[in-house]
């Protein structure tokens, strides 16, 4: 069983929902980002998912958007990712999961990826700009080095389209909760509770909701729906005030 599923199931059994934290990697600068994943790891996150910078982040909102591109200015990319990574493993409780876009992997080498993020504790990837049919060569070159590919599914999703998803799919699924780019939202889609049991009863993985999650207030009416929630910009806007990743993560404990 991949280290995510086993980390958001932990936190299931104890009454509690699967904390999913994003910071882009190298955020807000290079020292400071690892002392947020310490604090974050600490706090209680089942899965760290770190962002690899890109330049053109089709599935990111402004907040996301404008830390990737500050990153990508620092020169922040996907060797000093895995190399700073290798150095720490074994020091997160928490699954670690990468999160971008196919390009910057693709010209790092799939093979070579693979092998670097397994040297690195690295448990998942997520690939916003690949659709399933265009997925399997990823899967060949990362599976074999226990890094499971994560699922996106979302409003639009069929049932049908969800099965093909589901099919050997491991770590954990990820509902995106809005037909848009990520960003803190006031109040979630109506149609969520329906597409989430769908996807609840198609996947025998834990499934998470991400994109507009600011609050735990705001997965109140989702219990039972969903094992691990994702937040990223409120997260990153909590950073860029002058605070903590530990405070951010107190109404979540």
């Amino acid at each position: 069983m991949n280290k995510m599923q086993v980390k958001i199931e932990e936190a299931r059994s104890q009454g509690k929902v699967g904390l999913i934290p994003f910071l882009p990697a190298g955020f807000p600068d290079r020292e400071q980002f690892w002392k947020e994943m310490e604090e974050l790891d600490a706090a209680g996150a089942s899965v760290i998912e770190i962002g690899m910078p890109f330049s053109d982040p089709v599935a990111d909102g402004p907040v996301v958007e404008k830390a990737s591109l500050q990153c990508l200015e620092d020169g922040i990319n996907l060797t000093w990712i895995l190399t700073e990574l290798k150095k720490r493993k074994g020091q997160f409780k928490a699954a670690l999961l990468l999160m971008g876009y196919l390009n910057p992997v693709y010209q790092y080498g799939l093979d070579k990826f693979g092998a670097d993020c397994e040297a690195a504790g690295v448990s998942g990837l997520i690939i916003a700009d690949m659709p399933l049919e265009e997925s399997q060569f990823v899967k060949d070159a990362i599976e074999p080095h226990n890094v499971a590919l994560v699922p996106l599914v979302g409003l639009n999703t069929t049932k049908e389209r969800m099965k093909l998803y589901a099919d050997g799919a491991q770590g954990f699924c990820y509902f995106v909760s809005v037909l848009g780019t990520t960003g803190q939202r006031e109040s979630l889609p109506a149609r969520i509770k329906e597409k989430l049991a769908e996807a609840k009863e198609v996947f025998d993985i834990p499934v998470a909701l991400g994109f507009g999650i600011k609050h735990p207030d705001q997965l109140k009416e989702f219990d039972g729906l969903m094992d691990a929630a994702v937040f990223g910009s409120a997260l990153i806007s909590h950073i860029e005030s002058g605070h903590s990743s530990d405070s951010f993560m107190e109404p979540w404990k």
